[in-house]
Protein backbone atom coordinates (compact mmCIF):
# COMPACT_ATOMS: atom_id res chain seq x y z
CA UNK A 1 0.00 0.00 0.00
CA UNK A 2 2.79 2.41 0.97
CA UNK A 3 4.74 1.79 -2.09
CA UNK A 4 1.29 2.33 -3.99
CA UNK A 5 0.97 5.91 -2.40
CA UNK A 6 4.42 7.05 -3.10
CA UNK A 7 4.08 5.81 -6.87
CA UNK A 8 1.13 7.49 -7.53
CA UNK A 9 2.63 10.66 -6.06
CA UNK A 10 5.24 10.92 -8.03
CA UNK A 11 2.79 10.55 -10.89
CA UNK A 12 1.67 13.81 -9.66
CA UNK A 13 4.77 15.64 -11.24
CA UNK A 14 4.50 14.90 -14.94
CA UNK A 15 0.75 15.41 -14.69
CA UNK A 16 1.17 19.15 -12.90
CA UNK A 17 4.00 19.65 -14.95
CA UNK A 18 1.75 19.13 -18.58
CA UNK A 19 -1.15 21.23 -17.00
CA UNK A 20 1.32 24.15 -15.87
CA UNK A 21 2.60 24.14 -19.79
CA UNK A 22 -1.27 23.85 -21.44
CA UNK A 23 -2.53 26.67 -19.51
CA UNK A 24 0.71 28.92 -19.51
CA UNK A 25 0.86 28.51 -23.51
CA UNK A 26 -2.65 29.18 -23.82
CA UNK A 27 -2.89 32.51 -21.56
CA UNK A 28 0.02 33.16 -23.76
CA UNK A 29 -1.82 32.65 -26.75
CA UNK A 30 -4.95 34.69 -26.05
CA UNK A 31 -4.98 37.69 -28.48
CA UNK A 32 -3.88 40.98 -26.75
CA UNK A 33 -1.35 42.65 -24.64
CA UNK A 34 -1.29 43.07 -21.08
CA UNK A 35 0.75 45.65 -20.84
CA UNK A 36 -1.91 47.49 -23.16
CA UNK A 37 -5.07 46.47 -21.28
CA UNK A 38 -3.71 47.66 -17.99
CA UNK A 39 -2.62 51.30 -18.96
CA UNK A 40 -5.23 51.51 -21.58
CA UNK A 41 -5.42 54.82 -23.64
CA UNK A 42 -2.66 56.04 -20.82
CA UNK A 43 -0.24 54.20 -22.21
CA UNK A 44 3.07 56.07 -23.92
CA UNK A 45 5.41 53.77 -26.18
CA UNK A 46 8.07 54.48 -23.22
CA UNK A 47 5.38 53.14 -20.67
CA UNK A 48 4.47 50.62 -21.98
CA UNK A 49 7.82 49.24 -22.93
CA UNK A 50 8.58 49.67 -19.34
CA UNK A 51 5.39 47.83 -18.28
CA UNK A 52 6.42 45.00 -20.60
CA UNK A 53 9.97 44.98 -19.19
CA UNK A 54 8.54 44.43 -15.74
CA UNK A 55 6.02 41.66 -16.48
CA UNK A 56 8.68 39.40 -18.05
CA UNK A 57 6.51 40.49 -21.17
CA UNK A 58 9.64 41.28 -23.42
CA UNK A 59 11.11 37.73 -22.76
CA UNK A 60 10.91 34.74 -25.18
CA UNK A 61 8.01 32.44 -24.01
CA UNK A 62 10.27 29.24 -22.83
CA UNK A 63 12.22 31.81 -20.40
CA UNK A 64 8.71 32.90 -19.47
CA UNK A 65 7.77 29.69 -18.21
CA UNK A 66 10.86 28.60 -16.64
CA UNK A 67 10.93 31.47 -14.51
CA UNK A 68 6.89 31.23 -13.64
CA UNK A 69 7.91 26.90 -12.87
CA UNK A 70 10.72 27.97 -10.41
CA UNK A 71 8.63 30.57 -8.94
CA UNK A 72 5.83 28.03 -8.69
CA UNK A 73 7.84 25.19 -7.34
CA UNK A 74 8.22 27.61 -4.27
CA UNK A 75 4.46 28.26 -3.59
CA UNK A 76 4.65 31.67 -5.30
CA UNK A 77 2.73 31.94 -8.14
CA UNK A 78 3.40 35.91 -9.01
CA UNK A 79 1.44 38.59 -8.33
CA UNK A 80 -2.18 39.91 -9.45
CA UNK A 81 -2.88 42.93 -11.93
CA UNK A 82 -5.75 43.02 -11.06
CA UNK A 83 -5.45 43.45 -7.20
CA UNK A 84 -1.58 43.69 -6.81
CA UNK A 85 -2.36 40.62 -4.19
CA UNK A 86 -0.31 37.53 -4.71
CA UNK A 87 -2.27 35.42 -7.22
CA UNK A 88 -1.93 32.27 -3.88
CA UNK A 89 -3.18 34.57 -1.99
CA UNK A 90 -6.06 35.27 -4.44
CA UNK A 91 -6.88 31.64 -4.90
CA UNK A 92 -6.44 30.53 -0.86
CA UNK A 93 -9.07 33.21 -0.40
CA UNK A 94 -11.76 32.01 -2.75
CA UNK A 95 -10.95 28.20 -2.42
CA UNK A 96 -13.43 27.59 0.61
CA UNK A 97 -16.71 28.82 -1.14
CA UNK A 98 -15.43 26.50 -4.03
CA UNK A 99 -14.89 23.34 -1.77
CA UNK A 100 -18.01 24.17 0.34
CA UNK A 101 -20.44 24.60 -2.36
CA UNK A 102 -18.63 21.26 -4.15
CA UNK A 103 -18.64 19.50 -1.01
CA UNK A 104 -22.66 20.69 -0.42
CA UNK A 105 -22.94 19.53 -4.21
CA UNK A 106 -21.81 15.80 -3.86
CA UNK A 107 -23.70 15.34 -0.13
CA UNK A 108 -26.53 15.78 -2.40
CA UNK A 109 -26.00 14.09 -5.71
CA UNK A 110 -25.37 10.77 -2.80
CA UNK A 111 -27.92 11.10 -0.48
CA UNK A 112 -30.52 11.75 -3.35
CA UNK A 113 -29.04 9.98 -6.37
CA UNK A 114 -28.08 6.37 -4.19
CA UNK A 115 -31.11 5.49 -2.85
CA UNK A 116 -33.02 6.35 -6.06
CA UNK A 117 -30.93 4.09 -8.45
CA UNK A 118 -31.16 1.36 -5.56
CA UNK A 119 -34.61 0.99 -5.40
CA UNK A 120 -34.93 1.61 -9.09
CA UNK A 121 -32.80 -1.70 -9.26
CA UNK A 122 -35.04 -3.52 -6.89
CA UNK A 123 -38.36 -2.15 -8.38
CA UNK A 124 -37.26 -3.06 -11.80
CA UNK A 125 -40.10 -2.33 -14.66
CA UNK A 126 -42.23 -0.53 -12.30
CA UNK A 127 -43.75 2.69 -11.98
CA UNK A 128 -40.99 4.30 -10.02
CA UNK A 129 -37.77 2.80 -11.94
CA UNK A 130 -39.51 4.41 -14.83
CA UNK A 131 -40.36 7.72 -13.81
CA UNK A 132 -36.79 7.89 -11.81
CA UNK A 133 -34.97 7.22 -14.73
CA UNK A 134 -37.05 9.58 -16.81
CA UNK A 135 -36.07 12.18 -14.05
CA UNK A 136 -32.32 10.80 -14.57
CA UNK A 137 -32.30 11.75 -17.94
CA UNK A 138 -33.54 15.06 -17.83
CA UNK A 139 -30.93 15.76 -14.95
CA UNK A 140 -28.24 14.63 -17.46
CA UNK A 141 -29.62 16.69 -20.02
CA UNK A 142 -30.28 20.05 -17.96
CA UNK A 143 -27.14 22.50 -18.54
CA UNK A 144 -25.94 23.70 -15.01
CA UNK A 145 -27.03 27.53 -15.78
CA UNK A 146 -30.28 26.69 -16.81
CA UNK A 147 -31.54 24.85 -14.38
CA UNK A 148 -29.61 27.63 -11.98
CA UNK A 149 -31.83 29.98 -13.89
CA UNK A 150 -35.20 27.87 -13.94
CA UNK A 151 -34.62 27.50 -9.63
CA UNK A 152 -33.79 31.25 -8.97
CA UNK A 153 -36.88 32.49 -11.34
CA UNK A 154 -39.32 29.66 -9.88
CA UNK A 155 -37.93 29.38 -5.87
CA UNK A 156 -36.44 32.66 -5.56
CA UNK A 157 -38.82 35.17 -7.90
CA UNK A 158 -41.88 33.42 -7.84
CA UNK A 159 -42.57 31.62 -4.92
CA UNK A 160 -39.73 34.14 -2.47
CA UNK A 161 -38.94 30.97 -0.82
CA UNK A 162 -35.12 31.18 -0.60
CA UNK A 163 -32.54 33.61 -1.68
CA UNK A 164 -31.23 33.87 -5.68
CA UNK A 165 -27.67 35.08 -4.53
CA UNK A 166 -24.76 35.60 -2.00
CA UNK A 167 -23.95 33.93 0.96
CA UNK A 168 -25.21 35.63 3.85
CA UNK A 169 -28.16 38.33 4.17
CA UNK A 170 -27.47 41.75 4.63
CA UNK A 171 -26.39 42.80 7.84
CA UNK A 172 -24.68 39.38 8.82
CA UNK A 173 -20.58 38.97 8.52
CA UNK A 174 -18.66 35.99 9.99
CA UNK A 175 -15.29 36.30 11.28
CA UNK A 176 -13.16 34.21 8.87
CA UNK A 177 -11.64 31.01 10.35
CA UNK A 178 -12.08 27.83 7.91
CA UNK A 179 -13.27 30.35 5.08
CA UNK A 180 -16.63 28.07 5.29
CA UNK A 181 -19.61 29.59 6.60
CA UNK A 182 -21.01 26.53 7.33
CA UNK A 183 -18.34 25.49 9.84
CA UNK A 184 -17.65 29.06 10.83
CA UNK A 185 -21.19 30.02 11.96
CA UNK A 186 -21.03 27.37 14.05
CA UNK A 187 -17.50 27.03 15.82
CA UNK A 188 -18.53 31.00 16.49
CA UNK A 189 -22.14 29.91 17.90
CA UNK A 190 -24.05 31.85 15.38
CA UNK A 191 -26.92 30.02 14.20
CA UNK A 192 -28.72 32.73 12.69
CA UNK A 193 -25.90 32.98 10.29
CA UNK A 194 -25.55 29.01 9.82
CA UNK A 195 -29.43 29.27 8.94
CA UNK A 196 -28.58 32.41 6.26
CA UNK A 197 -26.05 30.23 4.50
CA UNK A 198 -27.69 26.91 4.53
CA UNK A 199 -30.63 28.72 2.73
CA UNK A 200 -28.33 30.95 -0.06
CA UNK A 201 -26.69 27.46 -0.62
CA UNK A 202 -29.49 25.53 -1.24
CA UNK A 203 -30.59 26.67 -4.96
CA UNK A 204 -26.63 26.14 -5.59
CA UNK A 205 -26.24 22.82 -4.54
CA UNK A 206 -29.22 21.57 -6.28
CA UNK A 207 -28.30 23.38 -9.63
CA UNK A 208 -24.68 22.19 -8.90
CA UNK A 209 -25.53 18.73 -7.97
CA UNK A 210 -28.54 17.67 -10.11
CA UNK A 211 -26.20 16.43 -13.16
CA UNK A 212 -23.69 14.23 -10.04
CA UNK A 213 -27.17 13.09 -8.27
CA UNK A 214 -28.64 11.92 -11.68
CA UNK A 215 -25.15 10.25 -12.79
CA UNK A 216 -24.71 8.50 -9.54
CA UNK A 217 -28.38 7.50 -9.47
CA UNK A 218 -27.84 6.08 -12.77
CA UNK A 219 -24.68 4.04 -11.91
CA UNK A 220 -26.15 2.90 -8.65
CA UNK A 221 -29.35 0.85 -10.16
CA UNK A 222 -26.80 -0.54 -13.24
CA UNK A 223 -24.31 -1.87 -10.87
CA UNK A 224 -27.39 -3.19 -8.10
CA UNK A 225 -28.66 -4.58 -11.39
CA UNK A 226 -26.07 -6.38 -12.77
CA UNK A 227 -25.03 -7.60 -8.85
CA UNK A 228 -28.46 -8.52 -8.34
CA UNK A 229 -28.31 -11.20 -10.89
CA UNK A 230 -25.75 -13.25 -9.46
CA UNK A 231 -24.99 -16.45 -7.96
CA UNK A 232 -24.14 -15.69 -4.38
CA UNK A 233 -27.64 -13.59 -4.68
CA UNK A 234 -30.15 -16.25 -5.52
CA UNK A 235 -28.81 -18.88 -2.96
CA UNK A 236 -28.92 -16.14 -0.30
CA UNK A 237 -32.60 -15.14 -1.41
CA UNK A 238 -32.98 -19.15 -1.48
CA UNK A 239 -31.94 -19.67 1.81
CA UNK A 240 -34.73 -17.20 3.05
CA UNK A 241 -33.12 -14.23 3.77
CA UNK A 242 -35.14 -11.33 4.09
CA UNK A 243 -35.38 -8.98 1.00
CA UNK A 244 -34.02 -6.02 2.93
CA UNK A 245 -31.12 -8.07 3.61
CA UNK A 246 -30.21 -9.36 0.23
CA UNK A 247 -30.44 -5.95 -0.83
CA UNK A 248 -28.27 -4.39 1.60
CA UNK A 249 -25.43 -7.16 2.51
CA UNK A 250 -25.21 -8.83 -0.30
CA UNK A 251 -26.54 -6.57 -3.60
CA UNK A 252 -25.62 -3.42 -2.58
CA UNK A 253 -22.32 -3.27 -0.70
CA UNK A 254 -21.18 -5.53 -3.86
CA UNK A 255 -21.94 -2.77 -6.21
CA UNK A 256 -20.12 0.31 -4.32
CA UNK A 257 -16.78 0.03 -6.73
CA UNK A 258 -18.32 1.27 -9.53
CA UNK A 259 -20.07 3.70 -7.72
CA UNK A 260 -17.55 5.38 -5.99
CA UNK A 261 -15.72 6.19 -8.69
CA UNK A 262 -18.35 7.76 -10.34
CA UNK A 263 -18.51 9.67 -7.50
CA UNK A 264 -14.94 10.64 -7.60
CA UNK A 265 -15.05 11.56 -11.65
CA UNK A 266 -18.22 13.87 -10.60
CA UNK A 267 -16.73 15.43 -7.79
CA UNK A 268 -13.89 16.22 -10.15
CA UNK A 269 -16.19 17.41 -12.43
CA UNK A 270 -18.12 19.85 -9.98
CA UNK A 271 -14.74 21.78 -9.75
CA UNK A 272 -15.08 22.90 -13.09
CA UNK A 273 -19.35 23.24 -12.97
CA UNK A 274 -18.73 25.91 -9.90
CA UNK A 275 -16.90 28.34 -12.48
CA UNK A 276 -21.10 28.57 -14.06
CA UNK A 277 -22.77 27.88 -10.50
CA UNK A 278 -20.77 31.17 -8.91
CA UNK A 279 -21.37 33.54 -11.49
CA UNK A 280 -24.36 32.67 -11.62
CA UNK A 281 -25.42 33.25 -8.09
CA UNK A 282 -22.87 35.74 -7.39
CA UNK A 283 -21.07 33.31 -4.91
CA UNK A 284 -17.34 34.66 -4.02
CA UNK A 285 -15.19 30.72 -5.55
CA UNK A 286 -12.43 30.12 -7.63
CA UNK A 287 -14.91 30.02 -10.48
CA UNK A 288 -15.88 33.28 -10.11
CA UNK A 289 -12.48 34.26 -9.96
CA UNK A 290 -11.21 32.35 -12.87
CA UNK A 291 -13.59 34.02 -14.86
CA UNK A 292 -12.76 37.56 -13.55
CA UNK A 293 -9.28 36.76 -14.48
CA UNK A 294 -9.21 35.71 -17.70
CA UNK A 295 -11.23 39.04 -18.88
CA UNK A 296 -8.82 40.89 -17.32
CA UNK A 297 -5.96 38.66 -18.98
CA UNK A 298 -4.54 38.30 -14.94
CA UNK A 299 -2.16 35.34 -16.26
CA UNK A 300 -1.11 34.85 -12.31
CA UNK A 301 -4.30 34.22 -10.97
CA UNK A 302 -5.53 31.74 -13.75
CA UNK A 303 -2.39 29.72 -13.59
CA UNK A 304 -2.44 29.45 -9.92
CA UNK A 305 -6.47 28.48 -10.17
CA UNK A 306 -6.01 26.33 -12.98
CA UNK A 307 -2.88 24.36 -11.30
CA UNK A 308 -4.57 24.27 -7.50
CA UNK A 309 -7.64 23.00 -9.33
CA UNK A 310 -5.30 20.16 -11.24
CA UNK A 311 -4.02 19.72 -7.80
CA UNK A 312 -7.46 18.64 -6.22
CA UNK A 313 -8.70 16.82 -9.00
CA UNK A 314 -5.71 14.47 -8.91
CA UNK A 315 -5.70 14.09 -4.98
CA UNK A 316 -9.49 13.21 -5.24
CA UNK A 317 -8.66 10.41 -8.10
CA UNK A 318 -5.78 8.93 -5.15
CA UNK A 319 -8.26 8.96 -2.60
CA UNK A 320 -10.95 7.02 -4.74
CA UNK A 321 -8.52 4.20 -5.48
CA UNK A 322 -7.30 3.68 -2.27
CA UNK A 323 -11.39 3.04 -0.98
CA UNK A 324 -11.47 0.53 -3.18
CA UNK A 325 -9.18 -1.47 -0.92
CA UNK A 326 -11.75 0.04 2.06
CA UNK A 327 -14.79 -1.63 0.08
CA UNK A 328 -13.63 -4.70 -1.46
CA UNK A 329 -10.55 -6.57 1.04
CA UNK A 330 -9.90 -8.46 -2.06
CA UNK A 331 -7.96 -5.58 -3.79
CA UNK A 332 -4.21 -5.53 -3.18
CA UNK A 333 -2.03 -2.74 -4.40
CA UNK A 334 1.26 -3.46 -5.33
Amino acid sequence: MFTYIVRRVLQLIPVLFGVSIFVFVGMHAIPGDVATLLLGDKGTPESLARLRHELSLDQPIYVQYVRFATEALKGNFGVSLRTRQPAFTEVWRALPMTAELSLCAITFAILVGVPVGTLAAVRQYSLFDSVSMIGVLVGVSMPIFWTALILMMIFGGRLHWLPIGGILDEGLSLKRITGIHLVDSLLQGDLRAFASAARHLVLPTIALGSIAMATIARMTRASVLEVMGQDYVRTARAKGLRESLVVYRHAFRNSLIPVVTVIGLQLSVLLSGAVLTETVFALPGLGRLAITSILARDYAVVQAVVMVTALAIVVINLVVDLLYACLDPRIRYT
